[in-house]
């Protein structure tokens, strides 16, 4: 569809959605309301209601998926206004590299006036994180890191960035901020459910009703916040260089971290300083693909996840999410039937969100091939972050002072508490359901 067909077809959806607005409108007008103020509406008039509703609801998604492509045909076809090797914004947001090069701590620097190294880091506050986990800038900007370039009077070819990764794990997670330096939990590692109706007396009325006790099983435990951090050398010039310093920070230092962030919190081994990860997390719940069904025809990878999904219903937890290699992924998506028909839609490029079985789907290389795992994350497992992200700039590194170099550091520290382990189960694609075995 080109550009100008997705305008056509907005204004087309733009339309359909006011008819179907004011047609709601006319429904709701005509409930009954009586003298107490109660409204009255018939069966006919719910499900006009509900259909209407839902529909609104559909246009709406198409709208927004049509609406992110349109402005990003139209970011790509823009003439460059900017110089050469100058990052193009976006409009309406600042990056973390515009954050920190806005922020007093980069200013008091005055561009090497004032020294190269920061009094005090700059630290990302939540409320001005923003999209820094869902980043999807584009930057002209990026420079080489390699060779020996004076510090004026060269025009810099700009550079295409490399793929980013979007979906995070902790995307899945209601993320809570912390003081402290060790998390402090219970584990709930099993739960007795005697709950039952109960008789006002007992059978020979001699006495109440006597309610019966459930149990439910702790074990204490302890998270300690762990650091993920990593640096870089640039020439101090960089700090007179914006553009430049921005591709730094928001383009290699911050997106590293996202990327060890994904790994600790699903594989991290818990010795030293790495995260207890989901994964290595003793009592989560295992199921294997091969373990499926055979008749009529053999499971899928699909129905693995679907059949994994109910034993964390048996648990009395829903799932909120799933997290898969990019190739087990792939494979999900591809399932055709004998017709060749694809089993699983997903409406990508109208906006839709990957979803298998209701699920939300992440699919990182930092989750194992041939793994899954799916669970009530939130629930089941909180991550907290102690700083969020945090920038330095110093020269007291080596011989950086002798050689007119800086290092600029990026580090996080976050705790994980998996206080359900049960909420969990993990995936194992060992292989199809044997229809002889």
């Amino acid at each position: 569809m080109s550009l100008s067909e997705k305008k056509d077809r907005i204004s087309e959806l733009k339309t359909a959605l006011k008819e179907r607005v004011a047609e709601i409108k006319t429904i709701g007008d005509s409930f009954e309301i009586d003298e107490n103020g109660t409204v009255h509406v018939n069966a006919d008039q719910k499900a006009a209601f509900d259909k209407k509703s839902a529909e609104v609801k559909e246009i709406r998604g198409l709208l927004a998926g049509l609406e992110e492509q349109k402005a990003a045909e139209e970011y790509l076809e823009a003439p460059a206004s900017a110089p050469v090797g100058q990052a193009a914004p976006v409009a309406g947001r600042k990056s973390l590299g515009e954050l920190f090069m806005d922020s007093p701590e980069f200013k008091e620097l005055q561009n090497g006036r004032n020294g190269y190294s920061m009094r005090t880091p700059f630290e990302l506050k939540a409320a001005n994180i923003g999209g820094m986990w869902r980043q999807k800038d584009l930057y002209s900007g990026e420079f080489p890191t390699t060779g020996d370039f004076p510090s004026g009077g060269v025009q810099r070819e700009g550079l295409i960035s490399e793929p980013r990764r979007t979906a995070r794990v902790r995307d899945l997670f209601p993320v809570q901020t912390t003081t402290a330096g060790v998390i402090e939990y219970f584990r709930v590692s099993g739960f007795t459910n005697n709950a039952s109706t109960v008789p006002q007396r007992n059978a020979d009325n001699s006495n109440f009703g006597l309610k019966p006790q459930s149990a439910l099983t702790f074990t204490g435990h302890q998270s300690p916040v762990r650091t993920i951090a990593h640096w870089e050398a640039a020439h101090r010039n960089v700090l007179a260089d914006e553009p430049q310093l921005r591709g730094i920070i928001d383009n290699e230092l911050l997106y590293g971290l996202r990327l060890a962030e994904d790994a600790q919190i699903l594989s991290g081994s818990g010795e030293g300083e790495d995260l207890e990860g989901i994964l290595n997390t003793p009592g989560i719940q295992e199921y294997n693909w091969s373990e499926g069904e055979t008749d009529p025809v053999p499971d899928t990878k699909a129905d693995a996840l679907r059949r994994a999904a109910t034993l964390a219903f048996l648990a009395y937890y829903q799932p909120t999410g799933v997290v898969l290699h990019p190739n087990d992924w792939e494979d999900i998506e591809l399932t055709k039937n004998t017709n060749g028909d694809y089993l699983l839609a997903v409406s990508i490029a109208l906006g839709g969100e990957p979803r298998v079985w209701r699920m939300p789907v992440i699919d990182t290389p930092a989750m194992p091939e041939g793994t899954a795992l799916l669970g009530a994350f939130g629930l089941g497992a909180q991550l907290y972050d102690r700083e969020q992200a945090s920038i330095r700039i110093a020269e007291q590194h080596s011989d950086f002072f002798i050689r007119n170099a800086v290092v600029i550091l990026a580090e996080e520290r976050i705790a994980l508490t998996v206080k359900r382990p049960e909420a969990f189960v993990a995936v194992g694609f060992d292989g199809a359901p044997d229809e002889g075995a």
